[in-house]
Formats: structure tokens, sequence, C-alpha cells
């Protein structure tokens, strides 16, 4: 029987270890599942770089949940923002500072295009009603990289709070809130942790989230009230937590650690990164984004050819073994690749094999 691959950015492939952890059913106010996520919040405090300035916040829901949770918590009406926009995570912010009545501008440049610091620099000295800074770490819309810590560190310089989106990068390459001059950082237990679906988190800086009690316009999406449940009742959460998800991450959480921590986790995804693009070029598919930006998370390609049917690639691939996604570009059509999750270079090479028996059918390529 053919293993069947999420290629993916989330949900992605787990393993059968982080399958079998949520084997069971447990009731949420016991002491021996708050005392897992306690444990769970300082683990990930030590990912992010450690040290008692910072604390971690579980939120129910998807990663968007906790983005909108973040936004909704730390900005308030009479505050500005200024939004990095470079693909539709991006827009997803201004959507969501939108629908809470935030201030807000942009900088904007094309989806295959990195943020530019210099941008930023010029809108905070140009606009000194501006408060916060927010923007996308890893785009997936594309794969690409935007600066993080260049963006964080002119921004701390006009004294800003700085928040990122880091879904996709989060736990999948080396980053200190700390070092890099962030606030507050948004991820998700089903990214680059290798956990499933059910629930996202919020790093920040422990005095800032102090002073925002009373400040969120929701009930459920309230991180400071999260907080100090947390804090306050040993790990309980307020409503019901999606604790099967939980159990997983906690067993994700010690396969990171078994594998060799972030340093050998990121090896491992640049090394199907490289293989896939390496191969694919070979096969007639370019990348969307210059390799200068291109994230070690997913990789866009654009379609060989007009001919060329994604759907029809999908299927075939997917009979293979293979799931892979859409593309999400504005203005060109492509598809996507992911590379994390309990992927390794030996599934990059049969997922090439497939495609290369695909591209040779339809008389795509030359051999």
């Amino acid at each position: 029987m053919v293993r069947s691959l999420l290629l993916t950015p989330g949900p992605l492939t787990t393993t059968d270890t982080v399958k079998t952890a949520m084997m069971g059913d447990w009731c949420t106010w016991e002491e021996e599942y708050k005392k897992l996520t306690s444990g769970i919040r300082s683990r990930l405090v030590e990912l992010a770089g450690g040290g008692d300035q910072y604390t971690a916040v579980l939120m129910q829901g998807s990663g968007t949940f906790s983005v909108e949770a973040a936004i909704g918590t730390f900005i308030s009406k009479e505050d500005h923002v200024l939004i990095g926009v470079n693909g539709a995570y991006g827009r997803r912010i201004v959507e969501i500072a939108e629908r809470l009545h935030i201030p807000y501008s942009t900088v904007t440049v094309d989806d295959t295009k990195a943020l530019e610091v210099a941008s930023f620099e010029e809108k905070l000295r140009a606009d000194s009603s501006i408060t916060h800074v927010m923007f996308v770490h890893s785009e997936t819309t594309s794969g690409l990289l935007n600066p993080a810590q260049d963006i964080c560190r002119i921004a701390k310089q006009f004294g800003k709070t700085t928040m990122v989106d880091a879904m996709s990068s989060f736990g999948g390459m080396d980053m200190s809130m700390g070092d890099w001059n962030m606030d507050v950082l948004v991820s998700s237990s089903n990214k680059c942790l290798q956990g499933v679906p059910g629930f996202g988190f919020v790093l920040a800086n422990r005095a800032l989230l102090k002073s925002r009690k009373g400040c969120a316009p929701s009930l459920s999406l309230d991180v400071y009230d999260q907080f100090e449940t947390m804090e306050n009742d040993g790990g309980k959460w307020r409503f019901t937590s999606p604790t099967h998800a939980v159990h997983a991450f906690s067993q994700a959480l010690d396969e990171l650690i078994e594998e060799g921590g972030i340093q050998v986790r990121e090896a491992r995804y640049r090394q199907n990164q490289e293989t896939l693009i390496s191969g694919m070029e070979a096969l007639s598919f370019k990348t969307a984004v210059s390799k200068s930006i291109q994230s070690p998370f997913i990789v866009s390609f654009l379609y060989p050819d007009e001919t060329f049917s994604f759907d029809d690639f999908y299927k075939v691939l997917k009979a293979d073994g293979f799931v892979i996604y859409p593309g999400k570009l504005t203005d060109l059509q492509a598809f996507r690749i992911g590379i994390i999750g309990d992927i390794h270079v030996s599934d990059i090479h049969r997922l090439l094999e497939s495609i290369k028996m695909y591209m040779t059918e339809r008389g795509g390529l030359l051999v």
C-alpha cells in the first residue's frame, strides 16, 4: 500500500507515534492534563529563545483564530498598525484589522517579492501615529521568506510594538524573539512542530500581555484572559480544549528533541527543498520566487506551459500517494508543494519519479 503524504504547509504528514498519542480520551480539568499544557507552554518559550520575559498562550482553533486573537488583544481602535502585505496571509491580516475597525496602513509589494525594510522605515518616519508593525514571516502564498529580523529591528528603532505571523516558520528554523526584537509571535500546532490541527499559540512579551487586560473585543479570542486562567489555574484552558491535539503536540515536541532540535529539522527541510527544486527544474518547472528568498517550507512552481492542467496533475499525484496544494498567487498560474512534516529526501525522490512519469506521458518532457 502506497503511503499517502501531505505535501502541504499544514495540515501535514505526521509520524505514526504522533497519531498514536491521540488514541485516548481525557478530561480537561484533571491535574495531569493541566500539567501537560503547562509543560507545552514552557517548551514553546524555550524554542522561542527562552527567558522569563516571554510567555506562551495556547488558543483553540486554527492558526487564523490565534492571529485574530493576537490582533484584537494587542491592538486597539486607538492604535495604528502598519501591515506588510505580499501574499494572501498578509491580506488576511488587513481583513481582520478592517473587521475589528483598527486603523491601518500597508507596505505592499508583489506576491513574489520580499518586503523591503526601507519601505517600512519610510512609512514609520513619515507617520508618527503608527503604533504597531505586523507582517507574515513565511508567506505560504508563494513560499518566500520576509526579512523578519530586519523589519522588527527598524520598527523597534521607532519604538513600535512588533507582531509576527510565524505560522509556517516557527519550529522550522532558528529564531529568537529577543534577538529578533519580536514582541508577539503567532504560530500553530500543525506546522513545523509537526502536530495535528486543533490549536494555535501566541508567544508574547509577558509585561506587554499583562497590560492588555480587558482590551480584546472578543470573549473567546481574548489572549489575556486565556493567559490569566492558564497562569492562575496551573494550565487550565478557559473553554473546552482539543485534548487529542494537545497530547499529539506534546509527543511532537518530544520528537523534535529526539530529531536533534530545530537546527537539525531545518537542515532536513532545506535538503528536501534543494532536492525538490533541483529535480523539478530538470523536469521543466520553474520556481515562482527567487532562490535567495525561498523558504525551506513550501515551494511554488509555475505551470510549465499553457496546456498544463493542475486538476489532472493533482489527480495523478494523489493516486500515487502525494497530495499537493493549488496556487494562491494573484497573477501567476502556479501550484505549491510543501516540504515540512514527516517528509524526508527519499519521499522527495519518489515524488519526482511520479512527476517525471506524468510529464513524459503528457509529452512535456524530453527524455
